[in-house]
């Protein structure tokens, strides 16, 4: 399948009956510091949404609720791929993204033989501290020459005017969280980026 070169990320169910009438195909779920079975009511809500609207929903870093609850995909940090039981993912069929910011993380994302490369942050993003500072648009490109026909997401400080430059650089999907999250009218914002990336 082709994803959908919009991608935005949410920590919380609720926003997806705001994203998906707007016609939003491609979001992640990232849910931190919920207990187990609220996690799980909320990935089985997304599910559920996304799948009414024809949408994917890509899990973050739960891997065993990710396959508990037949869901589609699932995206991977590179700490959690210390802990992931990868051939377990690979046989519930799920597919599979996977964080890098440098060479030896593509290294070991790549012999994880992912269905997306994520690169990041491209540009400097408030959403979180990281020992990675601003990896830019030439990294884009390097990224692509490595993976080929994996697909390639930019994510970190992304915003409309960027996008153009992340896509002319090499990356197939542009990823956003606080550009849209700390919007004061999200859902124009994201009819905007519809708008910008089809």
């Amino acid at each position: 399948m082709t994803l959908d070169r919009f991608y935005p990320i949410f920590d919380d169910p609720a926003w997806l009956p705001r994203a998906l009438p707007l016609d939003v195909r491609l979001v992640q779920l990232r849910i931190k510091d919920t207990p187990e079975p609220a996690l799980r009511d909320k990935l089985t809500q997304g599910r559920d949404l996304c799948r009414h609207h024809g949408a994917t929903m890509v899990v973050n870093d739960h891997w065993q609720a990710a396959i508990d609850l037949g869901c589609d995909w699932l995206h991977l940090g590179q700490e959690d791929l210390d802990t992931a039981d990868l051939p377990a993912i690979r046989r519930a069929g799920l597919k599979l993204g996977i964080s890098t910011h440098d060479e030896d993380e593509l290294d070991r994302a790549l012999a994880c033989a992912p269905d997306y490369i994520a690169l990041g942050p491209v540009w400097p993003t408030i959403l979180k501290k990281m020992k990675w500072h601003q990896q830019g648009t030439e990294k884009l490109t390097a990224w692509k020459a490595r993976i080929g026909d994996i697909p390639l997401v930019a994510i970190g400080g992304l915003n409309i005017d960027r996008a153009p430059q992340a896509f002319a650089a090499g990356a197939d999907v542009v990823s956003v969280v606080t550009d849209i999250t700390l919007n004061a009218d999200p859902e124009a914002r994201m009819r905007a980026w519809i708008e910008a990336t089809r």
